[in-house]
């Protein structure tokens, strides 16, 4: 069986991959809205791990909501929160798609989906959402990290990501310049994954 996991180059969702590969046939998918290259950040990274990728665009109207909720807001979190249920019910409108995964982590609030989005994505696609991180906390998610992934870390600016927040970013910095991205998006850390680590089997 084949699960489309959402792919931003970055640890999580590449730590995602790999958990369910012992079970599943992997595909990655990126989705772009043609502001940046994004798919070309995520595609590297998906052969480095070995994974088929594709990138989805959907409709620009889900980006552009969501710079009018986050201009409102004056905060991220409703508007990544909307553009990743609304990518998650793009890909799930696919026929061929039957499971979609993310790299979501147990304390993570953004991207998430409340339990009543998840059901009703589940019954209207007839798709498997599944959450491999999600009994996981950051501590354990990084040891586990350390296990397979060779990454890079730094500060949200300076990381190459596939994510919703490069793109959200720059339609910001068009529109409003860099001083209302530093005003709107906290200063955190992100990752970009460089290589797959060879586990050796201990006998």
């Amino acid at each position: 069986m084949q699960v489309s996991v959402l792919f931003s180059g970055g640890k999580d969702s590449s730590l995602s991959a790999i958990l369910l590969e012992p079970f599943f046939e992997i595909e990655l998918v990126t989705c772009s809205f043609s502001l940046l290259p994004v798919g070309e950040v995520a595609s590297g990274v998906a052969e480095c791990l070995g994974f088929p990728h594709r990138v989805v665009e959907p409709d620009i109207s889900i980006i552009e909501k969501a710079y009018d909720m986050i201009m409102q807001d004056g905060f991220p979190k409703n508007a990544i929160n909307f553009i990743h249920k609304s990518v998650i019910e793009h890909l799930a409108a696919d026929e061929k798609v039957s499971s979609i995964a993310d790299g979501i982590r147990r304390d993570d609030r953004v991207p998430v989906l409340e339990h009543s989005q998840i059901r009703s994505i589940e019954d209207r696609f007839g798709v498997h959402y599944i959450c491999p991180l999600k009994g996981f906390g950051r501590a354990a998610v990084n040891e586990l990290v350390k296990e397979h992934l060779v990454i890079e870390e730094g500060l949200s600016e300076n990381v190459l990501k596939a994510d919703y927040e490069t793109e959200l970013r720059e339609l910001i910095t068009q529109r409003n310049g860099p001083e209302k991205v530093r005003e709107i998006f906290p200063t955190h850390v992100q990752s970009h994954v460089i290589e797959r680590r060879k586990v050796q089997n201990s006998i």
